[in-house]
Protein backbone atom coordinates (compact mmCIF):
# COMPACT_ATOMS: atom_id res chain seq x y z
CA UNK A 1 0.00 0.00 0.00
CA UNK A 2 0.87 3.41 -0.96
CA UNK A 3 2.38 5.72 2.44
CA UNK A 4 0.56 8.13 3.55
CA UNK A 5 3.23 10.52 3.52
CA UNK A 6 2.63 14.04 1.04
CA UNK A 7 5.94 16.43 2.33
CA UNK A 8 9.21 16.72 2.98
CA UNK A 9 8.66 17.27 5.99
CA UNK A 10 6.53 13.78 7.01
CA UNK A 11 8.83 12.06 5.25
CA UNK A 12 11.77 13.20 7.50
CA UNK A 13 9.69 12.40 10.38
CA UNK A 14 8.81 9.23 9.43
CA UNK A 15 12.38 7.88 9.49
CA UNK A 16 13.03 7.65 5.96
CA UNK A 17 16.31 6.91 4.90
CA UNK A 18 17.55 6.91 1.20
CA UNK A 19 19.18 3.26 -0.22
CA UNK A 20 20.66 2.97 -3.41
CA UNK A 21 18.54 0.50 -5.96
CA UNK A 22 21.58 -1.74 -5.94
CA UNK A 23 21.42 -1.97 -1.35
CA UNK A 24 17.41 -2.08 -2.38
CA UNK A 25 17.94 -5.31 -4.25
CA UNK A 26 19.79 -6.68 -2.17
CA UNK A 27 17.82 -6.26 1.33
CA UNK A 28 14.86 -8.01 -0.60
CA UNK A 29 16.53 -10.77 -2.01
CA UNK A 30 18.19 -11.64 1.71
CA UNK A 31 15.21 -11.58 3.13
CA UNK A 32 13.71 -13.97 -0.13
CA UNK A 33 16.55 -15.89 0.75
CA UNK A 34 15.77 -16.27 4.29
CA UNK A 35 12.61 -17.03 3.78
CA UNK A 36 13.25 -19.80 1.41
CA UNK A 37 10.71 -18.25 -1.38
CA UNK A 38 11.30 -19.00 -5.03
CA UNK A 39 12.98 -15.07 -6.23
CA UNK A 40 12.02 -15.98 -10.35
CA UNK A 41 8.86 -17.33 -10.42
CA UNK A 42 8.39 -18.84 -14.26
CA UNK A 43 11.94 -19.42 -15.45
CA UNK A 44 12.47 -23.14 -15.73
CA UNK A 45 16.11 -24.73 -15.94
CA UNK A 46 18.05 -22.28 -14.48
CA UNK A 47 17.76 -23.30 -10.53
CA UNK A 48 20.93 -24.92 -9.88
CA UNK A 49 23.00 -22.85 -12.51
CA UNK A 50 21.82 -19.59 -13.94
CA UNK A 51 19.69 -18.15 -11.07
CA UNK A 52 21.92 -18.32 -8.19
CA UNK A 53 24.88 -16.64 -10.18
CA UNK A 54 22.15 -14.07 -10.58
CA UNK A 55 21.45 -14.12 -6.81
CA UNK A 56 25.09 -13.57 -6.04
CA UNK A 57 25.84 -10.74 -8.75
CA UNK A 58 22.70 -9.20 -6.89
CA UNK A 59 24.24 -9.82 -3.31
CA UNK A 60 27.69 -8.38 -4.89
CA UNK A 61 25.18 -5.19 -6.08
CA UNK A 62 26.95 -6.02 -9.46
CA UNK A 63 25.84 -4.69 -13.21
CA UNK A 64 24.96 -7.85 -14.53
CA UNK A 65 25.45 -9.05 -18.16
CA UNK A 66 23.35 -12.24 -19.60
CA UNK A 67 25.23 -13.88 -22.12
CA UNK A 68 23.41 -16.48 -24.77
CA UNK A 69 21.53 -17.49 -27.51
CA UNK A 70 18.21 -16.57 -28.48
CA UNK A 71 15.55 -18.20 -26.54
CA UNK A 72 16.96 -18.60 -23.14
CA UNK A 73 14.38 -16.22 -21.12
CA UNK A 74 17.80 -13.33 -20.80
CA UNK A 75 14.92 -10.45 -21.19
CA UNK A 76 12.51 -12.61 -18.60
CA UNK A 77 14.92 -12.53 -15.50
CA UNK A 78 15.97 -9.10 -16.35
CA UNK A 79 12.20 -8.10 -15.95
CA UNK A 80 11.51 -10.17 -12.82
CA UNK A 81 14.14 -8.36 -10.82
CA UNK A 82 11.22 -5.31 -10.66
CA UNK A 83 10.23 -7.71 -8.01
CA UNK A 84 13.17 -7.84 -5.52
CA UNK A 85 12.30 -3.91 -5.73
CA UNK A 86 10.50 -1.79 -2.98
CA UNK A 87 6.89 -2.02 -3.82
CA UNK A 88 7.03 2.36 -3.39
CA UNK A 89 9.56 4.50 -3.05
CA UNK A 90 9.48 8.51 -2.32
CA UNK A 91 10.17 10.73 -5.21
CA UNK A 92 10.13 14.65 -5.51
CA UNK A 93 7.01 15.41 -7.44
CA UNK A 94 7.66 17.31 -10.71
CA UNK A 95 11.37 16.33 -10.56
CA UNK A 96 13.12 14.77 -13.86
CA UNK A 97 14.93 12.04 -12.80
CA UNK A 98 12.93 10.26 -9.92
CA UNK A 99 15.15 12.49 -7.52
CA UNK A 100 14.90 11.35 -3.79
CA UNK A 101 13.68 14.11 -1.51
CA UNK A 102 16.56 13.35 0.96
CA UNK A 103 19.25 13.30 -1.70
CA UNK A 104 18.27 15.10 -4.86
CA UNK A 105 20.40 15.37 -7.78
CA UNK A 106 18.75 17.45 -10.46
CA UNK A 107 18.73 20.94 -11.11
CA UNK A 108 15.07 21.28 -11.06
CA UNK A 109 14.78 18.94 -7.78
CA UNK A 110 17.11 21.15 -5.93
CA UNK A 111 15.21 24.42 -7.02
CA UNK A 112 12.12 23.03 -5.62
CA UNK A 113 13.13 21.94 -2.25
CA UNK A 114 14.97 25.20 -2.22
CA UNK A 115 11.42 27.01 -3.08
CA UNK A 116 9.50 24.75 -0.82
CA UNK A 117 11.66 23.69 2.08
CA UNK A 118 9.74 20.96 4.19
CA UNK A 119 6.17 21.74 2.50
CA UNK A 120 8.05 19.82 -0.79
CA UNK A 121 5.27 17.57 -2.05
CA UNK A 122 6.04 13.86 -1.86
CA UNK A 123 5.10 11.80 -4.78
CA UNK A 124 5.29 7.75 -4.41
CA UNK A 125 6.93 5.28 -7.50
CA UNK A 126 5.74 2.13 -7.86
CA UNK A 127 8.54 -0.59 -8.55
CA UNK A 128 6.74 -1.43 -11.57
CA UNK A 129 7.56 1.91 -13.07
CA UNK A 130 11.14 1.98 -12.33
CA UNK A 131 11.94 -0.85 -15.05
CA UNK A 132 13.45 0.61 -18.40
CA UNK A 133 14.49 -0.92 -20.76
CA UNK A 134 16.09 -0.33 -24.69
CA UNK A 135 16.47 -2.56 -27.70
CA UNK A 136 20.28 -1.83 -28.74
CA UNK A 137 20.10 -1.25 -32.53
CA UNK A 138 22.66 0.53 -34.73
CA UNK A 139 20.61 3.79 -35.13
CA UNK A 140 20.62 4.66 -31.04
CA UNK A 141 22.37 7.59 -30.80
CA UNK A 142 24.06 9.30 -27.59
CA UNK A 143 21.62 11.75 -27.21
CA UNK A 144 19.00 8.54 -27.15
CA UNK A 145 20.81 7.61 -23.97
CA UNK A 146 22.28 10.11 -22.27
CA UNK A 147 20.62 13.29 -23.17
CA UNK A 148 21.31 16.56 -25.97
CA UNK A 149 20.76 20.58 -25.67
CA UNK A 150 16.83 20.82 -26.39
CA UNK A 151 16.47 24.42 -28.44
CA UNK A 152 12.97 24.36 -27.47
CA UNK A 153 13.28 24.48 -23.95
CA UNK A 154 16.20 26.90 -24.20
CA UNK A 155 14.01 29.52 -26.07
CA UNK A 156 10.89 28.77 -23.61
CA UNK A 157 12.68 29.62 -20.78
CA UNK A 158 14.88 32.21 -22.54
CA UNK A 159 18.10 30.61 -21.58
CA UNK A 160 21.10 31.07 -23.15
CA UNK A 161 22.65 27.46 -23.79
CA UNK A 162 25.60 27.96 -21.25
CA UNK A 163 22.59 27.20 -18.92
CA UNK A 164 22.28 23.25 -17.76
CA UNK A 165 18.64 23.85 -17.52
CA UNK A 166 18.61 23.47 -21.37
CA UNK A 167 19.62 19.72 -21.23
CA UNK A 168 16.86 17.36 -22.43
CA UNK A 169 17.93 13.89 -20.58
CA UNK A 170 18.01 10.33 -22.07
CA UNK A 171 16.79 7.02 -20.76
CA UNK A 172 19.92 6.69 -19.00
CA UNK A 173 19.36 9.76 -16.65
CA UNK A 174 15.37 9.32 -16.58
CA UNK A 175 15.67 5.65 -14.84
CA UNK A 176 17.90 6.95 -12.07
CA UNK A 177 16.89 4.64 -9.21
CA UNK A 178 15.50 2.28 -11.64
CA UNK A 179 16.47 -1.16 -13.45
CA UNK A 180 17.64 0.01 -17.31
CA UNK A 181 18.31 -3.02 -19.69
CA UNK A 182 20.19 -2.59 -22.63
CA UNK A 183 18.79 -5.95 -25.32
CA UNK A 184 21.65 -6.48 -27.27
CA UNK A 185 24.20 -4.85 -26.76
CA UNK A 186 26.65 -5.62 -29.41
CA UNK A 187 24.50 -3.58 -31.23
CA UNK A 188 25.06 -0.84 -30.06
CA UNK A 189 28.40 0.85 -32.01
CA UNK A 190 31.52 1.20 -29.87
CA UNK A 191 31.33 5.44 -29.61
CA UNK A 192 27.54 4.74 -27.96
CA UNK A 193 29.00 2.05 -25.61
CA UNK A 194 32.13 4.86 -24.48
CA UNK A 195 29.34 7.23 -23.47
CA UNK A 196 28.00 4.42 -20.63
CA UNK A 197 31.63 4.23 -19.21
CA UNK A 198 31.67 6.91 -16.66
CA UNK A 199 28.16 6.10 -15.59
CA UNK A 200 29.00 2.28 -14.61
CA UNK A 201 31.63 3.54 -12.48
CA UNK A 202 31.72 7.29 -11.29
CA UNK A 203 28.03 8.43 -12.32
CA UNK A 204 29.60 11.63 -14.69
CA UNK A 205 28.09 12.55 -17.71
CA UNK A 206 28.66 14.93 -20.99
CA UNK A 207 26.15 16.59 -23.00
CA UNK A 208 27.54 19.24 -25.66
CA UNK A 209 29.84 20.16 -23.64
CA UNK A 210 28.20 20.28 -19.98
CA UNK A 211 30.45 18.21 -17.53
CA UNK A 212 27.48 17.02 -15.18
CA UNK A 213 28.25 15.48 -11.78
CA UNK A 214 25.32 13.26 -11.71
CA UNK A 215 25.66 10.66 -8.85
CA UNK A 216 22.93 8.36 -10.79
CA UNK A 217 21.69 5.49 -9.19
CA UNK A 218 21.15 2.39 -11.74
CA UNK A 219 20.86 -1.41 -11.79
CA UNK A 220 21.92 -2.19 -14.80
CA UNK A 221 21.15 -5.58 -16.55
CA UNK A 222 22.58 -5.82 -20.23
CA UNK A 223 21.49 -9.14 -22.88
CA UNK A 224 23.88 -10.02 -25.40
CA UNK A 225 24.10 -12.99 -28.09
CA UNK A 226 27.87 -14.86 -28.65
CA UNK A 227 26.94 -14.45 -32.04
CA UNK A 228 26.78 -10.93 -32.41
CA UNK A 229 30.52 -10.64 -31.51
CA UNK A 230 31.60 -11.71 -34.68
CA UNK A 231 28.19 -10.47 -36.81
CA UNK A 232 27.17 -7.53 -35.90
CA UNK A 233 29.54 -5.84 -33.42
CA UNK A 234 31.18 -6.33 -30.45
CA UNK A 235 31.15 -5.59 -26.47
CA UNK A 236 34.39 -3.00 -26.34
CA UNK A 237 36.81 -3.84 -24.15
CA UNK A 238 36.61 -1.13 -21.30
CA UNK A 239 32.84 -1.56 -20.94
CA UNK A 240 32.95 -5.31 -21.14
CA UNK A 241 35.63 -4.45 -17.64
CA UNK A 242 33.01 -2.42 -15.74
CA UNK A 243 30.06 -5.06 -16.15
CA UNK A 244 30.88 -7.04 -12.87
CA UNK A 245 28.80 -10.04 -13.07
CA UNK A 246 28.97 -11.70 -17.08
CA UNK A 247 26.49 -14.63 -16.87
CA UNK A 248 25.73 -17.46 -19.33
CA UNK A 249 22.62 -18.77 -19.90
CA UNK A 250 21.38 -21.93 -21.85
CA UNK A 251 18.98 -24.22 -23.81
CA UNK A 252 16.72 -26.68 -21.49
CA UNK A 253 19.43 -29.49 -20.59
CA UNK A 254 16.63 -32.53 -20.97
CA UNK A 255 13.24 -33.19 -22.32
CA UNK A 256 11.04 -32.93 -19.28
CA UNK A 257 12.70 -29.46 -18.80
CA UNK A 258 11.88 -28.58 -22.16
CA UNK A 259 8.10 -29.78 -21.73
CA UNK A 260 7.54 -27.92 -18.51
CA UNK A 261 8.87 -24.14 -20.63
CA UNK A 262 6.42 -25.36 -23.50
CA UNK A 263 3.37 -26.36 -21.35
CA UNK A 264 3.38 -22.82 -19.37
CA UNK A 265 4.26 -20.75 -22.55
CA UNK A 266 1.80 -22.12 -25.18
CA UNK A 267 -0.83 -19.74 -25.21
CA UNK A 268 -3.92 -21.99 -25.81
CA UNK A 269 -7.62 -21.11 -25.91
CA UNK A 270 -9.75 -22.25 -22.81
CA UNK A 271 -11.45 -24.78 -25.88
CA UNK A 272 -8.50 -25.31 -26.90
CA UNK A 273 -7.35 -26.71 -23.17
CA UNK A 274 -10.62 -28.20 -22.77
CA UNK A 275 -11.25 -30.39 -26.17
CA UNK A 276 -7.81 -31.39 -27.13
CA UNK A 277 -5.18 -34.20 -25.72
CA UNK A 278 -1.87 -33.52 -26.63
CA UNK A 279 0.05 -37.55 -25.54
CA UNK A 280 3.26 -37.86 -23.78
CA UNK A 281 4.49 -39.78 -26.21
CA UNK A 282 3.98 -36.58 -28.67
CA UNK A 283 4.98 -33.67 -26.12
CA UNK A 284 8.45 -35.74 -25.77
CA UNK A 285 8.81 -35.71 -30.00
CA UNK A 286 8.04 -32.37 -30.61
CA UNK A 287 10.75 -31.40 -27.99
CA UNK A 288 13.16 -33.52 -29.78
CA UNK A 289 12.45 -31.77 -32.87
CA UNK A 290 14.26 -28.97 -31.27
CA UNK A 291 17.18 -30.77 -29.31
CA UNK A 292 17.76 -32.54 -32.88
CA UNK A 293 17.75 -28.63 -34.36
CA UNK A 294 20.64 -27.86 -32.17
CA UNK A 295 22.79 -30.62 -33.15
CA UNK A 296 21.77 -30.61 -36.79
CA UNK A 297 24.49 -29.84 -39.21
CA UNK A 298 22.06 -27.99 -41.19
CA UNK A 299 21.07 -25.51 -38.41
CA UNK A 300 23.27 -22.76 -37.71
CA UNK A 301 24.28 -23.71 -33.84
CA UNK A 302 25.94 -20.52 -33.60
CA UNK A 303 22.37 -18.73 -34.13
CA UNK A 304 20.55 -21.43 -31.44
CA UNK A 305 17.67 -22.58 -31.91
CA UNK A 306 14.90 -20.89 -29.32
CA UNK A 307 12.69 -22.31 -27.55
CA UNK A 308 10.20 -20.41 -29.19
CA UNK A 309 10.07 -23.34 -31.82
CA UNK A 310 8.82 -25.16 -29.34
CA UNK A 311 6.33 -23.29 -27.79
CA UNK A 312 4.98 -21.43 -31.09
CA UNK A 313 5.09 -25.69 -32.38
CA UNK A 314 3.04 -26.83 -29.47
CA UNK A 315 0.78 -24.31 -30.64
CA UNK A 316 0.33 -25.46 -34.08
CA UNK A 317 -0.04 -29.33 -33.20
CA UNK A 318 -2.94 -28.06 -30.99
CA UNK A 319 -4.69 -26.20 -33.24
CA UNK A 320 -4.08 -28.75 -35.90
CA UNK A 321 -6.22 -31.17 -33.95
CA UNK A 322 -8.71 -28.34 -33.48
CA UNK A 323 -9.39 -27.87 -36.50
CA UNK A 324 -10.14 -31.21 -37.33
CA UNK A 325 -12.41 -31.60 -34.81
CA UNK A 326 -13.94 -28.64 -35.67
CA UNK A 327 -14.03 -30.18 -39.62
CA UNK A 328 -15.73 -33.71 -38.38
CA UNK A 329 -18.66 -32.19 -35.76
CA UNK A 330 -16.27 -33.69 -33.09
CA UNK A 331 -16.54 -33.38 -29.20
CA UNK A 332 -12.96 -34.08 -28.40
CA UNK A 333 -9.98 -34.59 -30.55
CA UNK A 334 -6.52 -36.07 -29.91
CA UNK A 335 -3.33 -35.29 -31.44
CA UNK A 336 -1.71 -37.24 -33.37
CA UNK A 337 1.87 -37.83 -35.26
CA UNK A 338 0.21 -36.92 -38.58
CA UNK A 339 -0.64 -33.14 -37.25
CA UNK A 340 3.06 -32.75 -37.11
CA UNK A 341 2.92 -31.55 -40.59
CA UNK A 342 0.77 -28.39 -39.20
CA UNK A 343 3.63 -27.86 -37.39
CA UNK A 344 6.18 -27.29 -40.02
CA UNK A 345 5.45 -23.28 -40.28
CA UNK A 346 6.22 -23.37 -36.83
CA UNK A 347 9.75 -24.73 -37.52
CA UNK A 348 11.19 -22.95 -41.12
CA UNK A 349 10.92 -20.43 -39.26
CA UNK A 350 12.64 -20.64 -36.37
CA UNK A 351 15.74 -21.97 -37.57
CA UNK A 352 18.94 -20.18 -39.48
CA UNK A 353 20.29 -22.45 -42.03
CA UNK A 354 23.88 -23.08 -42.86
CA UNK A 355 24.93 -22.93 -46.66
CA UNK A 356 23.75 -26.89 -47.17
CA UNK A 357 20.35 -26.26 -45.41
CA UNK A 358 19.82 -23.98 -48.16
CA UNK A 359 20.64 -26.18 -50.33
CA UNK A 360 17.92 -28.38 -48.97
CA UNK A 361 15.76 -25.57 -48.54
CA UNK A 362 13.61 -24.73 -45.03
CA UNK A 363 11.16 -27.47 -45.51
CA UNK A 364 13.24 -30.16 -46.24
CA UNK A 365 15.00 -29.42 -43.53
CA UNK A 366 12.30 -29.48 -41.40
CA UNK A 367 10.43 -32.80 -42.76
CA UNK A 368 14.51 -34.44 -42.23
CA UNK A 369 14.53 -32.97 -38.31
CA UNK A 370 11.00 -34.50 -37.88
CA UNK A 371 12.30 -37.75 -39.41
CA UNK A 372 15.52 -37.46 -37.09
CA UNK A 373 13.22 -37.27 -34.23
CA UNK A 374 11.01 -40.07 -35.42
CA UNK A 375 13.91 -42.71 -35.95
CA UNK A 376 15.09 -41.56 -31.93
CA UNK A 377 11.58 -41.78 -30.73
CA UNK A 378 11.18 -45.42 -32.13
CA UNK A 379 14.05 -46.60 -31.17
CA UNK A 380 13.38 -45.14 -27.76
CA UNK A 381 10.10 -47.81 -27.78
CA UNK A 382 11.21 -50.49 -30.06
CA UNK A 383 13.68 -52.80 -31.32
CA UNK A 384 16.37 -51.71 -34.28
CA UNK A 385 15.16 -53.63 -37.00
CA UNK A 386 18.61 -53.55 -38.38
CA UNK A 387 20.01 -54.92 -35.41
CA UNK A 388 17.86 -57.88 -34.62
CA UNK A 389 19.62 -60.28 -32.48
CA UNK A 390 20.10 -63.30 -34.43
CA UNK A 391 18.44 -66.45 -32.82
CA UNK A 392 15.26 -64.01 -31.89
CA UNK A 393 12.33 -66.51 -32.03
CA UNK A 394 10.26 -64.27 -34.06
CA UNK A 395 10.50 -60.96 -35.79
CA UNK A 396 8.63 -58.33 -33.88
CA UNK A 397 7.88 -57.02 -36.80
CA UNK A 398 7.17 -60.02 -39.25
CA UNK A 399 3.46 -59.91 -39.03
CA UNK A 400 3.57 -55.98 -39.90
CA UNK A 401 5.88 -56.52 -42.88
CA UNK A 402 3.63 -59.53 -43.99
CA UNK A 403 0.88 -57.59 -44.33
CA UNK A 404 2.56 -54.65 -46.58
CA UNK A 405 4.22 -57.24 -48.13
CA UNK A 406 0.27 -59.09 -49.70
CA UNK A 407 -0.28 -55.77 -51.69
CA UNK A 408 -1.68 -53.80 -48.49
CA UNK A 409 -1.29 -49.95 -47.68
CA UNK A 410 -2.68 -47.80 -45.43
CA UNK A 411 -3.18 -43.86 -46.05
CA UNK A 412 -3.37 -42.05 -42.50
CA UNK A 413 -5.14 -38.33 -43.80
CA UNK A 414 -4.96 -35.64 -41.41
CA UNK A 415 -8.40 -34.41 -41.58
CA UNK A 416 -9.49 -37.99 -41.25
CA UNK A 417 -11.89 -38.06 -38.48
CA UNK A 418 -11.32 -39.89 -35.43
CA UNK A 419 -12.75 -43.26 -36.07
CA UNK A 420 -11.30 -43.39 -39.59
CA UNK A 421 -7.76 -43.29 -38.06
CA UNK A 422 -8.65 -45.87 -35.64
CA UNK A 423 -9.93 -48.58 -38.38
CA UNK A 424 -7.12 -47.52 -40.19
CA UNK A 425 -4.40 -48.53 -37.89
CA UNK A 426 -6.43 -51.17 -36.28
CA UNK A 427 -6.66 -52.61 -40.23
CA UNK A 428 -2.51 -53.48 -40.11
CA UNK A 429 -2.02 -56.64 -39.01
CA UNK A 430 0.16 -57.31 -36.60
CA UNK A 431 0.26 -53.93 -35.60
CA UNK A 432 -1.33 -53.70 -32.24
CA UNK A 433 -0.15 -57.11 -31.36
CA UNK A 434 3.37 -55.18 -31.47
CA UNK A 435 2.32 -52.35 -29.44
CA UNK A 436 1.02 -54.48 -26.79
CA UNK A 437 3.71 -56.86 -26.51
CA UNK A 438 6.80 -54.41 -27.10
CA UNK A 439 5.47 -52.06 -24.85
CA UNK A 440 2.41 -53.52 -22.35
CA UNK A 441 0.05 -50.32 -23.53
CA UNK A 442 -3.63 -51.25 -24.59
CA UNK A 443 -6.69 -49.87 -25.06
CA UNK A 444 -7.13 -46.30 -27.05
CA UNK A 445 -3.48 -45.60 -25.12
CA UNK A 446 -2.06 -48.05 -28.15
CA UNK A 447 -3.13 -45.58 -30.97
CA UNK A 448 -0.22 -42.67 -30.80
CA UNK A 449 2.80 -45.67 -30.21
CA UNK A 450 0.61 -47.74 -33.55
CA UNK A 451 1.47 -44.73 -36.11
CA UNK A 452 4.92 -44.28 -33.96
CA UNK A 453 5.37 -47.81 -35.19
CA UNK A 454 4.45 -47.07 -38.86
CA UNK A 455 6.49 -43.83 -38.95
CA UNK A 456 9.41 -46.00 -37.63
CA UNK A 457 9.51 -48.54 -40.02
CA UNK A 458 9.60 -46.11 -42.96
CA UNK A 459 12.48 -44.61 -41.47
CA UNK A 460 14.79 -47.86 -41.42
CA UNK A 461 13.23 -48.64 -44.51
CA UNK A 462 10.98 -51.61 -43.93
CA UNK A 463 7.87 -49.83 -45.50
CA UNK A 464 7.29 -47.08 -47.62
CA UNK A 465 6.28 -43.60 -46.73
CA UNK A 466 4.48 -41.32 -48.88
CA UNK A 467 3.74 -37.92 -47.84
CA UNK A 468 0.22 -37.45 -50.43
CA UNK A 469 -1.24 -33.84 -49.86
CA UNK A 470 -3.52 -34.25 -47.17
CA UNK A 471 -1.82 -37.18 -45.29
CA UNK A 472 0.66 -40.10 -45.54
CA UNK A 473 0.65 -43.22 -46.93
CA UNK A 474 2.22 -46.38 -45.49
CA UNK A 475 2.81 -49.64 -48.31
CA UNK A 476 5.44 -51.73 -48.98
CA UNK A 477 8.71 -51.31 -49.83
CA UNK A 478 9.27 -52.81 -52.87
CA UNK A 479 5.92 -51.49 -54.43
CA UNK A 480 7.06 -48.02 -53.61
CA UNK A 481 10.18 -48.42 -55.66
CA UNK A 482 8.61 -50.03 -58.60
CA UNK A 483 6.56 -47.19 -58.25
CA UNK A 484 9.36 -44.58 -58.32
CA UNK A 485 10.61 -46.19 -61.46
CA UNK A 486 7.26 -46.04 -63.55
CA UNK A 487 7.15 -43.99 -66.85
CA UNK A 488 5.19 -42.99 -68.93
CA UNK A 489 5.82 -44.14 -72.59
CA UNK A 490 4.67 -40.98 -74.94
CA UNK A 491 7.88 -39.36 -72.74
CA UNK A 492 10.20 -42.22 -75.30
Amino acid sequence: MQPNIQTLGQLKASGYQPKSIKEELRDNLVEILRQRKKVFEGIIGFDDTVLPDIERAVLSRHNILLLGLRGQAKTRIARLLVHLLDEYIPVVAGSELNDDPLHPISRRAKDIIAEHGDDTPVEWLHRDQRYVEKLATPDVSVADLIGDVDPIKAATLKLPYSDERVIHFGLVPHSHRSIFVINELPDLQARIQVSLFNILQEGDIQIRGFKLRLPLDIQFVFTANPEDYTNRGSIITPLKDRIESQILTHYPKTIEIARKITRQEALLAADQKAHITVPDLLEILLERIAFTARESELVDSKSGVSARLSISAYENLVSTAERRMLINKEQKATARITDFWGVVPAITGKVELVYEGEQEGPYQVAMHLLGTALKEMFLAHFPNPDKLKKGRDTDPFGVVRAWFSGSNSIDLLIDAPDKDYRKALDGVAGLRKLVEKELAVTGDEAYPFMELALHGLAEFNVVNKDMVEAGVSFRDLLAGMLNDTDFDEDEY
